[in-house]
């Protein structure tokens, strides 16, 4: 789409408040950061692990909680996932044996996921390649600085879409 001179896109709403150009450089650097660490980070677990980098953190998720159980609902939450999409990861993660399934007692259908032996061994075996992979692409290619600004930046826009997730809840 055309841009005219105003630096918003051709035929558009002139209320929209629109980016100005450090503010579309910013937002272009973090969609940049949003896609290809994930990617990169897939890639590699993939590669390293046999696990995808969503599995790895599912995994991971539940090897430190207690008892290594948690409530589905829950565990899509911590994931930010929805749960059809968090079910469909567990029942691959069921049947290669690093997970099971079980009904919670009382009324619904409340399920808990519940880490195996082997699921916490494979977790436990990828997480050093996980954590390099994760100095190699983010950490180490920052300034001390920038790590404290980095983690206001991702705890400020957590709670937007927390807060934002919260309003629009039914």
């Amino acid at each position: 789409m055309a841009e005219k001179e105003t630096g918003r896109p051709a035929g558009t709403d002139a209320g929209t408040p629109w980016l100005n150009d450090d503010e579309r450089a910013a937002w272009l650097a973090n969609s940049a950061l949003m896609i290809s660490l994930p990617a990169a980070l897939d890639a590699r677990m993939q590669r390293e692990s046999q696990l995808t980098f969503f599995e790895y953190v599912v995994l991971s998720v539940l090897s430190e909680e207690p008892e290594r159980t948690m409530r589905m609902s829950r565990l899509a939450e911590r994931t930010a996932a929805s749960l059809s999409r968090l079910s469909h990861v567990v029942g691959r993660l069921e049947k290669r044996g690093l997970l099971a399934r079980a009904r919670i007692p009382g009324p619904g259908r409340a399920t808990n996921a519940i880490l195996t032996d082997a699921g916490y061994e494979v977790v436990v075996a990828a997480a050093p390649g996980h954590v390099a992979a994760v100095r190699e692409y983010l950490i180490d290619q920052l300034e001390p600085h920038e790590l404290t600004t980095l983690t206001r930046i991702g705890t400020a826009v957590e709670a937007a879409v927390n807060r934002a997730a919260a309003t629009s809840a039914p």
